[in-house]
């Protein structure tokens, strides 16, 4: 049931649109009985991300069902949340009251995952 190639199985990029090179390239996506061993995969993954002003890249669309949140710049992991299913859609950023949120649709149920019927939301720290 996994994928016949080498991993890493899905990955998250960085291109410089300038430029059309790849700045950061990182796995995205696990599979806990690999990870269990200490052994990155990434996996398929179904949804987008969306980049703040502030320079955050908000992302769930993996299987695992983690929302993270990596630095624009570098693509390390700066957090990182467990959705009640997986979230297989790209997040909206948006404002209230001079507050900026992350809202994201978790129905899971690709990919073997369980089915839900949830909207997260994460309010971003303010300044």
């Amino acid at each position: 049931g996994y994928p016949a190639i080498r991993p890493p199985w899905g990955t998250l990029n960085a291109i410089d649109l300038n430029s059309g090179q790849i700045r950061w390239k990182i796995p995205f996506g696990t599979y806990p009985e690999f990870e269990a061993r200490g052994i990155v995969t990434g996996s398929e993954n179904y949804g987008g991300p969306v980049v703040t002003a502030g320079g955050l890249v908000f992302i769930a669309a993996t299987r695992d069902g983690y929302m993270h949140a990596y630095h624009k710049k570098s693509g390390k992991l700066l957090w990182q949340f467990q959705l009640p299913v997986p979230g297989f859609a790209t997040p909206s950023v948006y404002e209230v009251g001079g507050r900026q949120y992350v809202v994201i649709a978790c129905g899971g149920g690709k990919l073997g995952t369980k089915s839900g019927d949830a909207y997260v939301a994460f309010a971003l720290p303010q300044e």
